[in-house]
């Protein structure tokens, strides 16, 4: 940490972050929801609190967005986990997109269907019903993938679905 900044803030960071609005799904336990949008076929509704409301101007031109919203329900955390794709093989918590985090964020990247007022309709969702959003983002290709071509993925590189449980 660059010793400047730390002089002024001293060791132990900590930050506020605003729940801008609820995300709704019909998944209501953790079992029932897929791991990731992909294995989705579920639509979902993200309300956007009234006092951020103005923030969704020029939404309605994307197809698809970044949610990150606040893994509520996960109580503990550990840095070491056992993931769906290879329960028999642990991994280190940043090596997947488990939920048991230090700062408990999740991210999820769904297709926009249609926006009213403040509600925005989603297709594949993947996020628990009631859980706290915390910011939405336009998926932009142009600006969030490099080389793709070269993108490596890591010990999911040979998973090609969720597999049976």
């Amino acid at each position: 940490m660059n010793k400047k900044f730390k002089q002024i803030i001293g060791d132990n960071m900590h930050f506020e972050i605003k729940q801008i609005g609820t995300i709704y799904s019909p998944f209501k336990k953790m079992e029932e929801a897929p791991i990731q949008p992909r294995f989705s076929d579920k639509p979902g509704k993200i309300e956007v609190f009234p006092e951020y409301k103005e923030g969704l101007k020029d939404l309605e031109g994307f197809s698809h967005i970044i949610l990150l919203y606040y893994f509520h329900l996960a109580k503990e955390e550990q840095l070491i986990i056992r993931p769906f794709m290879e329960p028999d093989k642990p991994k280190g918590i940043f090596a997947t997109r488990y939920n048991k985090r230090p700062n408990k964020i999740g991210l999820s990247i769904c297709e926009i269907d249609k926006i009213e007022n403040n509600i925005i309709y989603v297709k594949y969702i993947d996020v628990l019903d009631q859980t706290p959003l915390i910011d939405i983002k336009p998926l932009v290709p142009l600006f969030d993938f490099r080389n793709i071509e070269k993108i490596k993925v890591g010990w999911l590189s040979n998973k090609k679905e969720r597999p049976k449980q």
